[in-house]
């Protein structure tokens, strides 16, 4: 058991009493991708006995954990076999919105509160879809290669293009998921002009938006869409929705643009599409698989922007990742839990 002893002076007194005061054990598991140097710890420490590691194996994941009453976890695997190891475990702080690295079924019946990070980096991620629209729309990158390579200097005018340069206004966007992200990325392209298109389900209760929305189905949407831009949760019903089929849909035009979960795309399916000219260009932010193999097809394919799952990681989305964990381990340290994800 790790104690601090504490000296309180009564002034009336004047005696010294000792008080053995237990200090709650919190272990980060892999706090680089969150806090890489430039955000501080300092909030976690203020409320136990903290232990921040970079990253973690699975098998260095019970060591690290052993003792700990609060484990923080973004991408590290917290499975039953885990937790059967770890009986002081009482809470996990999962850094990130996803809970896919946890049992969370489990975690409930042995009593270990899990908690997530809602809607912290909403705008971080419409940003970066609306980075991946403009490099297809503008070409803004190639063409400030093409002015270093010298081409302006040798050029005969006084412009000159690469490819065809298009307005966002007037060409369409559409969004598969309307949730939080989607629904701010729609209010954005709205005020830029673009016509918004969102797939429903016949089941599914249209929300009421302030800037006009055409609900179509899924097939349509991709059929008809200018950029397409997957704001969808992993589901079973939303694995590979980006397959072959949908792909011959899309206009030879279309640019895709995934910023949500690898797994929504066939990835194989993507790479043939782009290298046989059935789409324009695709703008991805995640991988089935991260880091991916050296043998993904994506990496190779024509006209594929690949960033490496950043789309969430600005400085101020990860400030207030870290904020809303320290809130809520606070929360729950006060017997008032928020943001819990299992019951």
């Amino acid at each position: 058991m790790n104690e601090r002893v504490y000296f309180l002076k009564k002034s009336t007194f004047k005696e010294i009493i000792f008080y053995n005061v237990k200090i709650m054990k919190i272990a980060v598991l892999d706090g680089y991708t969150s806090n890489p140097g430039d955000l501080s710890w300092e909030a976690f420490e203020k409320l136990g006995e903290l232990t921040v590691h970079d990253r973690t194996t699975p098998d260095e994941v019970v060591s690290r954990c052993a003792g700990c009453e609060v484990v923080l976890t973004n991408k590290v695997v917290m499975d039953a076999g885990i937790m059967d190891q770890l009986p002081e475990l009482k809470y996990i702080g999962v850094l990130a919105t996803g809970t896919n690295v946890i049992d969370l079924e489990y975690a409930g019946e042995k009593g270990i509160c899990v908690t997530n990070i809602p809607g912290y980096g909403t705008d971080s991620v419409v940003q970066h879809i609306l980075a991946f629209i403009l490099h297809f729309s503008s070409k803004v990158s190639i063409h400030n290669e093409a002015v270093h390579q010298g081409d302006w200097v040798n050029s005969k005018d006084f412009c000159f293009t690469l490819g065809t340069l298009n307005e966002l206004s007037g060409s369409t966007l559409g969004i598969i998921g309307l949730g939080t992200i989607g629904r701010k990325l729609a209010k954005v392209a709205d005020a830029m002009g673009m016509k918004i298109m969102a797939a429903h389900q016949s089941s599914m209760n249209r929300l009421e938006l302030p800037y006009e929305v055409e609900w179509l189905p899924v097939d349509e949407v991709f059929a008809r869409s200018d950029f397409l831009s997957l704001n969808c949760p992993l589901t079973a019903e939303t694995e590979k929705v980006v397959n072959a089929e949908r792909l011959q849909k899309m206009k030879s035009s279309a640019v895709l643009i995934n910023t949500g979960r690898g797994p929504l795309v066939d990835e194989q399916a993507l790479a043939d599409a782009l290298t046989q000219g059935t789409i324009a260009g695709a703008g991805l932010d995640v991988l089935s698989a991260e880091p991916p193999s050296a043998d993904n097809p994506l990496l190779t394919a024509k006209n594929c922007v690949i960033t490496p799952h950043v789309a969430w990681a600005s400085l101020q989305a990860r400030k207030r990742l870290l904020d809303i964990a320290v809130d809520n381990l606070s929360a729950y340290l006060n017997n008032d839990p928020r943001n819990r994800v299992n019951g």
